[in-house]
């Protein structure tokens, strides 16, 4: 982690592979793949996690599945054209991988530091159990003019304190990426099942510019 550019957006999981590698575009003639890591929460339930990898860092061709690795990367997002309109689609991008024995219990397992600028208004509201929520999305610079667009959600006196921040506001979250299914509505009649991505904010401080 001490590269420099990238010190203001760090990820690392810990988990299984549980599908094969998917094709998803090529820059410079260096193909980049997709795959799903189930990651353990510290409860019974667990979130699946795509990463992103080039295949100079691994043999795509090969089937991991069932394997445990541990990933160092960014949490990186970009807009897939869907529909008429574009859909923000993250990923975990893979700068190393190890394979390891086992995944371990803890909270070792997922953890993601992002330092980045409110580029949305703060959005607070309470769950009918009187639970208290703010949604966030954080512009988290990249080399070469480049943002990346992660969604946060906070709970609690973290919620509360977030709700006040205003847009450009810069600030540090350290937390952990979770997946959540929803229904997205296609029609009047249809439905389809949908999984967004978002981390889960445990610590937030404002920075001082």
């Amino acid at each position: 982690m001490t590269d420099k550019v990238i010190e203001n957006n760090q990820v690392v999981i810990m988990g299984e592979i549980v599908s094969d590698f998917v094709f998803s575009h090529e820059i410079f003639g260096e193909g980049f793949y997709m795959v799903d890591v189930n990651v353990p929460r510290l409860s019974d339930s667990s979130d699946v996690i795509p990463l992103m990898v080039s295949e100079r860092l691994i043999d795509v061709q090969e089937d991991y599945k069932g394997l445990n690795i541990m990933v160092q990367g960014q949490f990186r997002s970009y807009n897939r054209h869907e529909e008429r309109k574009n859909r923000l689609v993250l990923s975990v991008f893979a700068r190393e991988i190890e394979f390891v024995d086992e995944t371990p219990e803890s909270s070792k397992t997922n953890q993601i530091y992002l330092d980045g600028y409110i580029c949305k208004e703060p959005i607070y509201r309470k769950t009918p159990l009187g639970r208290e929520i703010a949604d966030l999305l954080l512009a988290v610079n990249r080399p070469y003019g480049k943002s990346d667009y992660i969604p946060c959600i906070c709970w609690g006196r973290n919620a509360r304190f977030a709700s006040n921040f205003s847009v450009g506001t810069r600030c540090e979250i350290w937390g952990r990426i979770q997946s959540r299914e929803y229904m997205k509505r296609i029609s009047d009649e249809d439905a389809e099942k949908r999984i967004a991505y978002e981390v889960s904010v445990s610590k937030l401080e404002l920075v001082e510019e």
